[in-house]
Formats: structure tokens, sequence, C-alpha cells
């Protein structure tokens, strides 16, 4: 059986509390559950504008959860202070737009590349693993290797896309396959995430390599007809 860790992200759960501002549904709950019905490890985005996880989630979910917690974060210095200060297991650095419905590509990882390079060191230091959230291209691979990441990625947001609307997806999983095998090649851990279905999961999990599957929007969607533990289960009999 191959070893492919599932990620949960729970950021939407938020969305619909936060659409009240309510309480409920609780984020909290949501990772617990999660990690009872089999999920590697749990994954929030605390935003800059706070638009779905809060600082109150990220205490609450580190300080319960038995799990690794992945925290994504943009390379900020008010984001490294909180991850330095919470140590969660995992980190993945993101791009972050203010006016983006949702994560829209990769890093550019020539924008502030010391300040990258040097929020990489001190998270290491601080004993999280650190992943960066990039396009599929085999530039970024090498940057991100010359950075010091623990891990890439893969941003399969077009990839999906291309499914989901029934179009040839062949060039772009060609290019989630190169930039896996080098990405192996060269000593890093490659991962996969964004707008990932039931169907896309499944033609990307016979991509080998692919150690780890961040999966969310759909997830937490496809939860509210069946339930989040027969969504974590299904999403696991794909992937492994």
């Amino acid at each position: 059986m191959n070893n492919i860790r599932l990620g949960v992200n729970i950021d939407h759960v938020a969305t619909v509390r936060n659409a009240r501002g309510e309480k409920y549904p609780s984020p909290l709950r949501a990772a617990i559950l999660a990690e009872k019905c089999g999920a590697d490890s749990v994954t929030i985005h605390l935003r800059e504008d706070r638009r779905h996880i809060i600082d109150q989630d990220l205490s609450a979910i580190r300080s319960k959860l038995k799990i690794p917690l992945n925290l994504e974060i943009a390379a900020t210095n008010e984001m490294l202070k909180i991850a330095l200060k919470h140590k969660p297991s995992f980190i993945c650095i993101v791009p972050e737009k203010r006016k983006e419905i949702t994560t829209e590509g990769g890093l550019n990882l020539n924008f502030k590349k010391e300040f990258l390079k040097e929020i990489i060191y001190k998270l290491k230091k601080n004993n999280s693993r650190v992943s960066l959230f990039i396009e599929p291209k085999q530039s970024d691979i090498k940057k991100a290797k010359l950075l010091n990441a623990d891990c890439v990625e893969i941003h399969t947001g077009k990839f999906c896309t291309l499914i989901n609307e029934k179009k040839s997806f062949k060039n772009e999983l060609d290019k989630i396959k190169k930039a896996v095998t080098l990405g192996n090649s060269i000593g890093l851990e490659v991962h996969a995430g964004h707008g990932l279905t039931y169907k896309s999961a499944k033609i990307l999990s016979k991509t080998k390599g692919i150690k780890e599957f961040n999966i969310g929007h759909f997830l937490v969607g496809e939860s509210i007809f069946v339930g989040l533990s027969e969504t974590i289960n299904q999403f696991k009999k794909i992937i492994k």
C-alpha cells in the first residue's frame, strides 16, 4: 500500500461560521472529527484579513489536535511571528492577495527571495517542516531547493479546472509529473493541493512520488451531504 498522506483543510467550516457571525460550526470540532476519521493532518490558512480561520481557531486547534497541524501562511513578518509562537508541525508558505476568492497560483520565488529564505530558516530552526506552494514548473522546483525548503506543494488548480470543464488536461498533468519527478530526484518531498475533487484526485493519485494530498473546499462541501467521515474515507481510498 502506498503511504500517501491526506491533509484535510477545514477553512470553509470557518467560512460558514463567519457568514452569520456565530460560534458554529466549530473549526475545532471539525479538526478533531477529521482526526478521528483518519486524516493524517489538518490544514488551516490564517489569512491576513482573517476571512475564515481566526487566531482563536489556531490556538484552540493547536492545543487539542494530536495529528500534525499544517498552517498555511503568507510570507510576512506578522505571520512569521505567529508561526514561531505556535510551532505547528507543518507550515506551508502561500501567496496571498486581499481581493482573491481563493489562492490563484503559486508563489513568486523571485520576489523578496532573501526574506523568504530567512523565513524558511527561522521556521525550520523552530522545528516546523516547511513547504512552498508553487506552480508545476521545474524552475520553481529548483528554486525551492535552493531556498532550503523541506517540501513543495504543487498548485493543482489549473489541472482540476480543466477536468471540471471536461477539457484536455494531458499537458498540465505532464507538467505536474515532471515537477514531481524532479522534486523527488533533488530531495524535496512533493505534495499536491488546490481544487481537488474525487475525480481529479483519482487521476493524480496515479502519479508516483506525491507524498501528500491537501484537500478542502470540495471535501467540506461534499460532507454537507454525506458527512465528514464518509468524505474523508472516500478520499483515503482514492489516494491510497
